[in-house]
C-alpha cells in the first residue's frame, strides 16, 4: 500500500469503519454528480458512482491509495437515496416499512496497482412503522443524509426487525471487502 490513504468521502461513518482496520485516513470527499441515470439498475448505479469518486479524488493525490464507496436502497429495483427534506424521509421510511430491502454499497479501491471494485449487498427488513414511530424518528433529524431515510448505526436501528449479510455494508463500507481490496490480512483470510 502507499504512504497514505485518502477516503473520498466526508462521511464519519466511513472514517470510524476504516479506523476499526487501523486506517486514519486523509479525507478529500469528491463532488461528483450523483443523479441515477434512466433505467440505472441500483447495483450500476452505486458501481459508477464509487468509481467516479475514486478517479476524482486520485487525480488529486499521485501515489496514494484512494477508496471510495457509494451506498443506496435498493427496493424492488427502486434507488432510494439521501432524502430531499423530512416529507420525502417520511414517504420513504412508510415504502420500507413492514419490508425487506437490498443495501448496496461499492467500493473502489486505486493504487499503484491500477483499480480493484467490489459491490456487497446486505438484506434489510424494516419492522411496521406506525405513525407515532415514524414521527419520532423523523423528529431525531437522523434521516437527512441518509440514503433510504435511515441510519441503522443509530436511533434507526429501532426501525430494524433483521440485516443479512454485512452490517458494515449497511451503515456504509463493507470490511471485509474493504481490507481484501486493500490487501490486507483477516481472521477469514490468514497470511501464509
Amino acid at each position: 500500500m502507499a504512504e497514505h490513504i485518502v477516503l473520498a468521502s466526508c462521511s464519519p461513518r466511513r472514517v470510524q469503519l476504516l479506523a476499526e482496520l487501523g486506517i486514519e485516513p486523509v479525507v478529500d470527499p469528491a463532488d461528483v454528480d450523483e443523479t441515477p441515470r434512466q433505467n440505472e439498475d441500483p447495483v450500476a448505479y452505486v458501481r459508477r458512482v464509487a468509481a467516479d469518486k475514486a478517479r476524482r479524488v486520485a487525480q488529486r493525490h499521485s501515489g496514494a491509495t484512494v477508496i471510495a464507496a457509494d451506498t443506496t436502497v435498493d427496493i424492488d429495483g427502486r434507488i432510494l437515496g439521501q432524502p430531499l427534506d423530512i416529507d420525502d424521509a417520511r414517504t420513504m421510511l412508510r415504502i420500507l416499512s413492514a419490508r425487506t430491502h437490498r443495501v448496496h454499497t461499492a467500493v473502489v479501491v486505486i493504487d499503484a496497482q491500477g483499480e480493484r471494485a467490489d459491490v456487497v449487498t446486505s438484506l434489510v427488513t424494516f419492522l411496521p412503522l406506525d405513525d407515532e414511530t415514524l414521527k419520532w424518528y423523523l423528529s431525531t433529524g437522523e434521516s437527512l443524509g441518509k440514503a433510504g431515510a435511515y441510519a441503522v448505526q443509530g436511533h434507526g436501528s429501532v426501525l430494524v426487525e433483521r440485516v443479512q449479510g454485512s452490517m458494515s455494508n449497511v451503515v456504509g463500507l463493507p470490511l471485509a471487502s474493504t481490507a481484501r481490496l486493500l490487501g490486507l490480512h483477516g481472521p477469514s483470510d490468514p497470511s501464509p
